[in-house]
């Protein structure tokens, strides 16, 4: 171990790839914390709309985070359904970004483990 560095001994190239393995899994981590926030958002807008189905008489939507004013019924569903599409489209492109960031982490990490595991010698077929 060279320096307090768990990796100390391995050639500077599977450091590399190592340390790429851990900045991805960071981006990885990010792009899941997105994801989440995007499907907490999508069902707080379908609750929302849900509510606003079964609404009758004036409705009311927050702006700012403090101001409550009287809005149109109409146009709350037509801005909740359009704010419905929009995180739609954007979780399909994290699911995107995910299945990509899957991919190059597997094979980032088999690499390293092909450069880490001992290659076993070919075993000779005996034939007896």
């Amino acid at each position: 171990m060279e320096n307090g560095n768990p990796f100390g001994d391995l050639d500077k190239e599977t450091q590399v790839k190592i340390q790429e393995a851990q900045m991805m899994e960071q981006g990885f981590q990010q792009i899941m914390q997105q994801k989440q926030m995007y499907n907490m958002e999508l069902t707080e807008t379908d609750f929302a709309l849900s509510e606003l189905d079964k609404a009758d008489g004036d409705v009311f939507k927050i702006v700012g985070g403090q101001i409550v004013i009287k809005s149109d019924k109409k146009v709350l569903v037509e801005e909740l359904n359009n704010k419905k599409e929009l995180m739609a489209k954007r979780l399909e492109d994290i699911d995107k970004q995910e299945k990509e960031f899957s991919e190059k982490m597997d094979t980032l990490r088999k690499e390293i483990m092909e450069r880490i595991t001992p290659q076993e010698a070919p075993k000779e077929d005996k034939k007896e």
